[in-house]
């Protein structure tokens, strides 16, 4: 298993990943890096434009998980500051400045490769990929999985997943997510650089 940064380079294995269709119902993994008004009035084709606009132009979106040099996971990882919607949203609001905080915002694994650990993995290598461009914080808002599987938020990541990563819990959020942070310490930052 490796990990790669989604690049000009990367983005046809991205493409492949995500199908023609580009995973719930055509996101293209752009829901928070649009606006919910310029999400909509975008559609499916749009938020691929956008998103492979964003990757040609050198932004950081996000990695890409690979077996063999085939897509098998992906997780969006960025500063929060490019993605507006977090702005708005309960689950994810924290006060302060937010310069050097990026967010761990989606997970999507291919079918075939689920319940493998490929999350954990994932998320550790967007902490290392944080790091490694200065941030000083990492957070996520993952689920909070109490008993029955709740299969349709499942793309946040779960409360152990980011637990077991080192991530702390900041606050819980009704009904079942959290708001979690991992703080990058200066020698991390530092030897990955």
């Amino acid at each position: 298993m490796r990990f790669a940064e989604l690049t000009d380079e990367t983005w046809p294995l991205f493409e492949r990943l995500f199908g023609p269709g580009g995973v719930q119902g055509g996101c293209w993994c752009a829901f928070f890096r649009l606006t919910g008004p310029e999400f909509k009035q975008a559609g499916k084709d749009g938020r691929k434009a956008y998103v492979r606009g964003e990757v040609a132009a050198g932004k950081p979106l996000g990695l890409l998980a690979l077996a063999d040099d085939e897509p098998v996971g992906w997780v969006a990882v960025s500063p929060r500051l490019d993605n507006p919607r977090l702005a708005k949203s309960p689950v994810a609001a924290s006060p302060g400045d937010h310069t050097g905080v990026w967010s761990v915002t989606c997970f999507y694994i291919g079918r075939k490769s689920r319940r493998q650990g490929l999350s954990a993995a994932l998320l550790r290598a967007a902490v290392d990929f944080a790091a490694g461009r200065g941030a000083r914080v990492v957070e996520g808002y993952p689920v909070e999985v109490l008993g029955k599987r709740p299969g349709a938020d499942l793309y946040h990541g779960t409360v152990s997943v980011f637990a077991k990563a080192g991530f702390e819990l900041v606050e819980r959020r009704p009904p079942s997510r959290a708001l979690m942070r991992f703080r990058v310490s200066a020698d991390e930052n530092a030897g990955r650089r």
